[in-house]
């Protein structure tokens, strides 16, 4: 199969991203392209922060031993932070022992990052804590919002230039409305397809009964 006319664009670039690994590798992250490393490691080194390795725990810790939950949100995308999928009891536990760091991102560009004390954040854990005594079901990924950690926040990291939260809804909006617009348009489109009987099977599905009755 033939490459892409920019996969040498991105040989080019590789070194560059190996080392961008190698670095991140030092602070405890396995993979920057995997469970936004490549933003935690950003938060680590404009915080003072050391990586803890691992898929279990918090995620860094600081020089008296504190540990840290470092959450990020792309305000391109969403107004909320999320958390994990599987939120029980004994994570709920371990959220109550952390340190609370929030890094606002525009695309790739980290704006602002955020302390927030964990006794603020006491009336979220309490809430997903009484939901899941009750259902008895883990909790799919409960945000915490923007707009709350933007209000009673400490800030710790700012680069300096203003922040317009209003023009990254606009920009949720436009991205929404244009999410729905395509979907509607896959709609039409099958419709038609549907609809029409000069039109014959995909060709996808062609192949596999091919294979199937060759196999048979």
């Amino acid at each position: 199969m033939a490459k892409h006319p920019d996969w040498d664009k991105l040989e080019k670039l590789m070194p560059a991203v190996r080392e961008f690994q190698a670095l991140a590798s030092e602070h405890g992250i396995d993979d920057v392209f995997q469970d936004n490393g490549g933003k935690i490691l950003q938060m680590l080194l404009a915080l003072n922060l050391q990586g803890i390795p691992g898929r279990e725990g918090n995620d860094a810790v600081d020089i008296e031993g504190r540990e840290y939950e470092l959450k990020s949100v792309n305000i391109h995308l969403t107004a909320g932070f999320s958390t994990n999928h599987h939120v029980n009891i004994p994570i709920i536990e371990k959220y109550r022992q952390a340190q609370w760091v929030f890094a606002v991102y525009e695309g790739i560009e980290m704006r602002r990052a955020f302390a927030v004390a964990t006794e603020k954040l006491e009336a979220h854990f309490s809430k997903w804590e009484k939901q899941r005594t009750e259902t008895g079901k883990d909790i799919n990924n409960p945000k915490i919002p923007l707009n709350f950690v933007c209000n009673n926040g400490e800030t710790l990291y700012d680069d300096g230039r203003p922040l317009d939260l209003k023009a990254a809804a606009a920009i949720r909006r436009e991205r929404t409305k244009e999410s729905a617009n395509r979907r509607k348009a896959k709609a039409e489109a099958v419709a038609d397809l549907r609809g029409d009987p000069a039109v014959g099977d995909n060709p996808v599905a062609v192949v596999r009964r091919r294979e199937k009755r060759q196999t048979r």
